[in-house]
């Protein structure tokens, strides 16, 4: 062999390996939404922006379908799936369950996902599903009371409506949490979370939209932190 064709030899298997090394590195994830999906653009525009290199939207999903978080995957030509969501969790998650491997899913984002898997689906996949949950949680995800940045502790509101909560408990901080989620609703280690500040007359509308703002911040640092 010459030495160009040793040369060009070696550049077409460097070219070939590259891909492959790339592949690798690559988290695949689906993100399941029921609403605006304004969460899901978050991790768009940071894909996009390459703040999260290596990652890449391989599905996303909703219950409803209406829901804008489809229509900003149909935008971005994502792979897109409207899955109704029945009485028997257990149907719907049996039909789920091979789709995320057919995409070969890493990290299941529920962001803003309105709807609760069963245990037997959560074991399928240990510490690769994460929640984006509109309140503040502690570390290891347990206990009723959490204790702010300033000393001071506030109730732990899991469930729905948990804006509403922390504003009729009359707090002065809440805040927002990304966790794995765990059979127990809410329960599960944090990942990363951010305080945000009740201001006097707050309504529910305004504060839920400032911890918007935070929840789009954090769902793009916590899939950081996995990737890591």
């Amino acid at each position: 062999m010459s030495d160009n064709e040793h040369s060009n030899f070696e550049q077409t298997t460097q070219q070939k390996e590259r891909p492959v090394e790339s592949q690798k590195a690559r988290l695949r994830i689906a993100v399941l939404v029921s609403g605006s999906g304004s969460n899901l653009q978050a991790l768009i525009d940071a894909i996009e922006s390459r703040e999260l290199p290596g990652v890449e939207i391989a599905l996303v999903v909703s219950n409803k379908a209406n829901a804008m978080g489809l229509q900003r995957a149909l935008t971005h030509k994502l792979p897109a799936l409207y899955l109704p969501w029945g009485m028997d969790r257990l149907e719907v998650e049996a039909k789920l369950t091979p789709i995320l491997q057919l995409f070969q899913i890493d990290l299941i984002v529920l962001a803003g996902w309105m709807r609760i898997f069963t245990p037997g689906f959560i074991a399928q996949y240990p510490q690769r599903i994460i929640n984006l949950h509109p309140a503040l949680l502690p570390d290891d995800g347990q206990g009723n009371i959490f204790t702010t940045s300033d000393g001071s502790t506030v109730p732990v509101f899991r469930g729905l409506h948990v804006i509403k909560k922390a504003l009729d408990a009359g707090i002065k901080v809440t805040g927002s949490t990304v966790h794995y989620v765990t059979p127990e609703v809410d329960a599960g280690p944090v990942i990363c979370r951010e305080e945000v500040a009740i201001e006097e007359g707050d309504t529910e509308e305004a504060l839920h939209e400032r911890v918007k703002q935070v929840e789009h911040r954090l769902i793009v640092e916590a899939v950081r932190k996995i990737t890591i």
